[in-house]
């Protein structure tokens, strides 16, 4: 299968291109050479088509014509939006994975790189989590819409496979951030969100409020890291089981911990308060990446504090053009 792939240039589709995943692999394929003669790629968002609506996505796969897609569109919010809206975060996201998964496979595209997240993981389970695991047990009450949506992709991508020999796969990174993410306190993810709230506080002088103890802990994966891994996926892992693409469990820091090198990136010096009064969600998410190793044993991962860093630098110099 991976020679019959490599025979003619890809028209690679890349859904969901406008955030964080999409804006880092854009920046390898043109900025890193990660583009190959002949390839044309594109990247689309929201305003290109709904992918909630079968015929927009149908109209969207005339439009271009790919023969492999990297699926990231998705519905995605922060902890307490989730905790709000799980049946709409559910309903949204299943529709989009099936209209997408589907439509692929109508159009013949030979190979879809979808992207899950370590929410999928279940609860109550033994660390570190590898990928033979992700179906045990129930995801974390708080996102259970959106986790179970996802988890929804790996068993479609075994039917496609199973029915119609499709090869189409799928990867889980954990706690993704970098530049073009979510800078907002309401939507963003946990390292972003205090990015953002910790540029505002030394911006205005205040504190920088904290959701939670800071006790749990996240193997946190810089964007550019990830886009780096799905291109050599979409080229060359041709096995429809996920694989984890993750910073190690030894690097797994606290929130804290993270706190402290945001702080120190952004030199602010004020006061970092937690409210302990609002929920931690998930304490730990371990997950192994014993797999990876296998197939990419060289490859280095950004450390926390300089990818925090790039991070930082990086909303500053862009502050008025980012999501906040």
């Amino acid at each position: 299968m991976a020679s019959e792939i490599k025979t003619e240039p890809m028209r690679v589709l890349v859904t969901g291109a406008s955030g964080l995943i999409g804006k880092a692999i854009e920046h390898v394929v043109f900025k890193e050479g990660g583009k190959q003669e002949g390839e044309e790629w594109f990247f689309i968002s929201s305003k290109d088509g709904d992918l909630t609506d079968v015929e927009q996505t149908r109209a969207v796969f005339e439009k271009y014509h790919p023969t492999h897609v990297i699926h990231l569109a998705a519905k995605v919010g922060g902890l307490f939006i989730h905790l709000k809206e799980n049946l709409q975060f559910l309903r949204d996201n299943i529709k989009i994975n099936d209209n997408v998964l589907h439509t692929a496979h109508e159009t013949g595209v030979s190979k879809v790189v979808s992207c899950l997240s370590s929410c999928i993981f279940p609860d109550k389970t033994t660390y570190p989590i590898d990928e033979t695991m992700i179906h045990d047990g129930q995801p974390h009450e708080s996102n259970y819409g959106y986790s179970y949506a996802k988890r929804m992709i790996d068993i479609q991508n075994r039917a496609y496979f199973q029915q119609h020999k499709r090869c189409y796969t799928s990867v889980i990174p954990t706690n993704v951030f970098g530049p073009h993410d979510d800078f907002s306190a309401e939507n963003g993810h946990v390292l972003s969100a205090v990015i953002g709230k910790t540029y505002k506080a030394k911006r205005d002088g205040t504190h920088v409020t904290v959701c939670g103890t800071g006790n749990p802990r996240r193997q946190f994966t810089y964007s550019l890291d990830l886009g780096r891994i799905l291109v050599w996926v979409l080229r060359e892992y041709d096995d429809v089981e996920p694989l984890i693409t993750s910073i190690g469990p030894e690097k797994e820091v606290s929130i804290t911990e993270a706190v402290e090198m945001i702080a120190e990136a952004l030199n602010f010096k004020g006061e970092i308060v937690y409210d302990t009064t609002m929920s931690d969600g998930q304490m730990r998410k371990t997950a192994s990446i014993d797999k990876l190793r296998r197939y990419l044993p060289d490859f280095t991962f950004t450390p926390l504090d300089e990818a925090i860093k790039l991070t930082c630098d990086w909303l500053v110099a862009n502050y008025d053009i980012a999501r906040k």
